[in-house]
């Protein structure tokens, strides 16, 4: 299958770079010039526009900002996509966007599967993110091999748009859980526990998390900060489960308060900052 990707970003750039690495031929397109020549200088295809790299491919892997820039892109390429292809997005989007995508793929003979991922630019670049997968079984079950060279790990959560819905889900639990842990090292600091035998402990137990286990050793406790996701990005995040949220009228207690201090009182954390600085807000100076 001819593999092309929108979007040569942090993700859907090392998504590029590890494909080409391994061997495959691959076209690319992004807006923007240097981005896209970094791409072609590792053997990309440059493409001169994103509906003509849609033309010319099988799989369309879309790897952008967020739900908007999606469902423009879609317009622009959706008349160019070949009968039977198949388009990835790889996005945070939400589930809407990807139920309209699928709605118009049935209706001009492409497949629109929604495959969010995590792990960040690092997993990206070598191959090793978890994807979420929503959308129809046979065209999930055709992009295997390319799943197969992505990730170290694919779950399928349902029906169009349910891995937009598991993404939000994720990143919802991972930002609550940045706030707790945070908050659970400073109480057993002021009561004599070091941070680093805190989490050996909770590590051992039913309170740990991808946070506790990842986040604090491998970014937070030795300061550097340099995961590769920004402040802003996880705020987008948080506001797509408050939107979601209300969108379902599903009620969300313990979250909004985890989400007010994303949105509102850690205005001091600029959203370039790397999205663990967030431990840093102790709520002892706020907005209010």
């Amino acid at each position: 299958m001819k593999i092309g990707i929108i979007g040569c970003g942090n993700m859907g750039g090392g998504m590029a770079a590890h494909l080409l690495a391994s061997g495959q031929s691959l076209a690319c397109f992004d807006p923007h010039s240097a981005t896209l020549a970094g791409i072609v200088a590792l053997g990309g295809e440059g493409a001169k526009s994103a509906g003509a790299l849609a033309q010319a491919c099988d799989v369309i892997v879309l790897s952008l900002p967020k739900a908007e820039v999606v469902q423009a892109v879609m317009a622009d390429i959706a008349d160019h996509i070949s009968q039977g292809a198949i388009v990835l997005d790889t996005s945070t989007s939400v589930p809407a966007t990807s139920q309209a995508m699928a709605v118009l793929g049935v209706a001009k003979g492409f497949a629109f599967v929604d495959g969010p991922v995590s792990g960040g630019p690092a997993a990206a670049n070598a191959g090793t993110m978890t994807m979420l997968l929503g959308g129809d079984v046979g065209a999930i079950a055709r992009l295997k091999p390319l799943l197969d060279l992505l990730t170290a790990k694919t779950v399928v959560v349902g029906g169009s748009g349910a891995g937009h819905a598991a993404k939000i889900a994720n990143n919802m639990l991972c930002a609550a859980n940045l706030v707790l842990v945070s908050e659970a090292v400073r109480l057993c600091q002021a009561a004599g526990v070091a941070p680093q035998d805190l989490l050996e402990g909770i590590n051992a137990g039913s309170g740990r998390s991808g946070v506790s286990e990842v986040n604090f050793p491998k970014w937070i406790l030795n300061g550097t900060f340099d995961s590769g996701f920004t402040m802003g990005l996880m705020r987008k995040d948080v506001g797509l489960a408050v939107d979601l949220a209300n969108e379902t009228g599903t009620p969300l207690a313990g979250f909004d308060a985890i989400a007010d201090i994303w949105l509102n009182r850690a205005a001091e954390i600029v959203d370039s900052a790397d999205f663990n600085e967030i431990t840093k807000f102790t709520g002892e100076v706020c907005d209010d």
